[in-house]
């Protein structure tokens, strides 16, 4: 038999870029056509940097003063070794209450125009009232460690999670590794000699803490070792 979940099974574009967002460790500035690396050296989010304002906002001057045009650019890259790294790429653009200073630690305020949202090929225009509303995940700044924890130690549990994708899917398999996790499941990519695919594996119950999502890796574990001696796909 096959999961079944009633629940949504992925995060929203909103949902992932604000995650984006709030993991990103680094992220390229560009104001007057000048590129500015920033990256995180005190172990804090580098958006930490730049707070984002509703573009109807005022910076506390009655909005007289010149403004400065700026994009801030953010990658979202998988954690564990596997082929094309790179899952997101999430832009920013604005108007910037002061000039960027790329040696400054001080957060700059940043009135938001458009956020955009790409992965897979897709491309999504956020809007301003759906990034506010919407929360990060609460495994994003986790994610890391507990994949690569996964990878390094706990080999064997892959494979296990192998074991509720189609068949089909796994003919002619290299190997496989955990891409992605999040609040809803976890995602596999199953890599073959000339390309790639990857599998979603859906949570029972969505995370509400990362202090719970050992209960639901444990719900799937059980899932893939009934579907080895039912000999199918839970």
């Amino acid at each position: 038999m096959r999961l079944r979940t009633a629940h949504a099974t992925r995060p929203t574009p909103a949902e992932r870029t604000r995650s984006v967002i709030t993991a990103a460790h680094s992220m390229t500035v560009v104001v007057d056509g000048r590129r500015h690396d920033v990256h995180s050296l005190d172990g804090t989010a580098a958006m930490r940097r730049i707070h984002l304002h509703a573009p109807t906002a005022e910076f506390g001057d009655g909005d007289r003063a010149p403004r400065v045009p700026v994009r801030v650019e953010l990658t979202d890259i998988a954690p564990t070794p596997v082929r094309d790294r790179l899952r997101a790429r999430v832009t920013l653009t604005g108007l910037m209450a002061d000039p960027f200073d790329p040696d400054s630690t001080a957060s700059t305020c940043m009135r938001l125009d458009q956020a955009v949202h790409e992965s897979a090929g897709a491309r999504t225009f956020v809007p301003w009232s759906q990034l506010e509303a919407a929360e990060p995940d609460p495994l994003a700044t986790r994610e890391a460690s507990l994949l690569g924890h996964l990878v390094a130690a706990h080999s064997d549990l892959v494979a296990l999670l192998l074991r509720l994708v189609e068949p089909e899917a796994k003919r002619g398999l290299v190997r496989a590794l955990p891409v992605l996790m999040d609040r809803y499941g976890i995602t596999l990519r199953l890599e073959h000699a000339a390309d790639r695919r990857d599998v979603r594996l859906p949570f029972p119950t969505p995370v509400g803490h990362a202090d719970q999502v050992g209960v639901q890796i444990h719900a799937l574990l059980a899932a893939g070792r009934r579907a080895s001696h039912s000999g199918t796909t839970a």
